[in-house]
Parts: C-alpha cells; sequence; structure tokens
C-alpha cells in the first residue's frame, strides 16, 4: 500500500502488506478523518478497526478472515471498552486477541493503538 503519512515514508514500513493469503496490518491509531482523535478510548478502538479492515478489504479480505489481533492501551481501565470495539469489529470471526497495557503510545494523544493479520479465504 502506498504511504499514508510522512511518518511511514521516513521510516519505510507499511500501512499494510499481503503474501500470498496472508495479510499484515501494522499498528492502528483511532484518529478521525479530520486527523483529531477522540478523547474517548472505545471511540479511537472503533476507528482503529475501521482503518483495519479497509486495509483488509483493500487487499482482497474480509472481516470474517481476521486470525490475530493485537491491542495495546495506555490505560488498562479502557480495556472493557476496546474489547467492545473488538467484539462489534471482528467478534464473528472469533480471532486470536491480545490486550496490553504499555506507558505511552507515540503520541500524546493515543489511547490505543491495534495491529491484525488476516487469512484470506479463511473467514466465516
Amino acid at each position: 500500500m502506498p504511504p499514508l503519512s510522512p511518518f511511514e515514508e521516513q521510516a519505510k514500513f507499511t500501512r499494510a502488506i499481503r503474501v500470498g493469503d496472508r495479510i499484515i496490518v501494522s499498528g492502528n491509531v483511532g484518529a478521525e478523518a479530520d486527523g483529531s482523535f477522540s478523547p474517548d478510548a472505545g471511540r479511537q478502538a472503533e476507528r482503529c478497526f475501521e482503518q483495519i479492515l479497509d486495509y483488509i478489504g483493500q487487499l482482497g479480505g474480509h472481516s470474517g478472515d481476521v486470525v490475530r489481533v493485537r491491542m495495546f492501551v495506555t490505560d488498562i481501565k479502557d480495556a472493557e471498552a476496546v474489547t467492545a470495539a473488538f467484539t462489534k469489529s471482528v467478534g464473528h470471526a472469533r480471532p486470536t486477541g491480545t490486550l496490553v497495557a504499555v506507558a505511552a503510545l507515540a503520541g500524546p494523544a493515543f489511547k490505543v493503538e491495534i495491529e491484525a493479520e488476516a487469512i484470506v479465504g479463511s473467514g466465516q
């Protein structure tokens, strides 16, 4: 996928890549379309999943193909809201999931970062 931010170009990484039937999506933060961030971790998680599923779709997969999700939060108290976004977005696929609390993410407004993997054709 082409870079969507200057950081991707500078760091030389891609937002998502397909290798065979496998799609790997880099960590996504919950920016709104206008670049702002909701103060609500649940909303940030929803935006992360919206972006992730869009990238998977662009690469030929769908939400049912998601097999693994890793979620990072800066406050473990947000785990319930982030898990609710996970369940709403990809729970039907029953992927493996990990949620980890971390000290900080790359930007001060970032409360959530999520990465995912999908295998095209494996979905429900």
